[in-house]
């Protein structure tokens, strides 16, 4: 089998999960700054076999789309265009930044760790990824 990435968009850096091979195990694999995202994807699938790339799905309480929604459309725009047979999944992000920051806390990490930004967002990706096993 092949692996599933996901990614937690966002305008500054994005974070990136993975899966083991057997598609099971959601797991943290970095944050990459935005404006390098398609650069290291690109490599990532050059050298590791990837099926699916889980993009969240940002919507605001009342089930529209996040303003931040455009951004992450020109970057599957693009996405696409690099990589024209990689199948892009979107799934509902809703609350994955207060679920990562719960999880630190959980975990005991100290208040200096957990305002490490570039930490929530790989946890945010790796709650994306879970939840898009949980789905399948």
């Amino acid at each position: 089998m092949s692996r599933i990435v996901a990614i937690d968009y966002g305008v500054k850096r994005s974070g990136v999960a993975v899966t083991d091979e057997l598609q099971l195990i959601a797991s943290g694999l970095t944050t990459v700054p935005t404006t390098d995202l398609l650069t290291f994807l690109k490599q990532y699938l050059a050298e590791e076999s990837v099926s699916i790339v889980v993009i969240g799905e940002p919507k605001q309480m009342n089930n529209e789309a996040s303003e931040s929604e455009v951004h992450i459309q020109e970057f599957i725009k693009k996405l696409k265009e690099a990589i024209p047979m990689i199948e892009i999944a979107r799934i509902d992000e809703r609350f994955t930044s207060k679920m990562a920051f719960q999880t630190m806390i959980d975990s005991g990490l100290k208040k200096k760790q957990r305002q490490n930004k570039a930490l929530v967002d790989e946890i945010s990706a790796t709650i994306i990824l879970q939840s898009y096993l949980e789905s399948k």
